[in-house]
């Protein structure tokens, strides 16, 4: 049987004609392979396996993939996927995370999971982000995802304008592993997804939660990740 061919469209950044949602050319320009730190998944120089705010202060995550930098056009486009209903773009989006992960990953996880949005904002947005993502990326990859390991009863204050510390006592207490599923977390290798990555507080308090539910290993994966002032 002749393999399936996919429909033409216009790639999403150049507008050229292409099968893909972004054409090959504009990932190879704009989402190039970088060194990062391999705890926080910022840039860093080709030499240094991680930067020194994470030695001086490791995050409660093992390791970091990251798809792109949270610049353009990528920033665009997560932003039309994340706020307007732009959920066709997810495909073309969980396929840079995908790539990362399998550049980075040593090994896979038993669990894939979303960053949760607290129902509320759920209900606002009529879809997860972070979940869209997870389950192409998890199904690309043949893990296991499960939405319901971690819930987030409450939304937190919108945190834009707050600096780290504030963040992180902003989600104090905000991810809570869902008692019925603790039991597969026990012992587990898991991963977290999210779709941005700026001062990291809501994967650190996402992954504290599964740590202290029993989780033995956690990495995050995220989309994109939001450069240091510097770069």
């Amino acid at each position: 049987m002749a393999a399936r061919l996919r429909p033409m469209g216009q790639c999403a950044v150049c507008r050229s004609w292409d099968a893909q949602t972004v054409c090959a050319g504009c990932v190879e320009r704009l989402a190039p392979a970088v060194p990062r730190c391999r705890r926080c998944g910022l840039r860093v120089g080709s030499a240094v396996a991680m930067c020194g705010a994470c030695l001086a202060d490791p995050p409660p995550f093992d390791a970091c993939s990251v798809g792109c930098d949270h610049v353009f056009p990528w920033d665009r486009l997560i932003a039309d996927f994340k706020f307007n209903g732009r959920v066709e773009l997810a495909t073309a989006l969980a396929r840079r995370l995908i790539d990362a992960v399998r550049r980075d990953a040593a090994a896979l996880p038993q669990w894939v999971l979303p960053v949760p949005l607290a129902p509320q904002r759920l209900a606002e947005r009529g879809y997860n982000q972070a979940w869209e993502l997870a389950r192409r990326v998890a199904r690309d990859l043949g893990c296991h995802c499960d939405p319901r390991l971690l819930d987030r009863p409450l939304a937190a204050v919108h945190q834009a304008e707050l600096g780290l510390a504030q963040r992180l006592k902003n989600l104090r207490g905000a991810f809570v592993p869902n008692p019925s599923r603790r039991v597969s977390l026990h012992g587990r290798h898991v991963a977290v997804v999210d779709d941005v990555m700026t001062s990291g507080a809501t994967l650190r308090e996402a992954a504290a939660a599964l740590r202290r539910a029993g989780a033995a290993r956690v990495d995050v994966w995220v989309l994109a990740r939001t450069p240091a002032p510097t770069d």
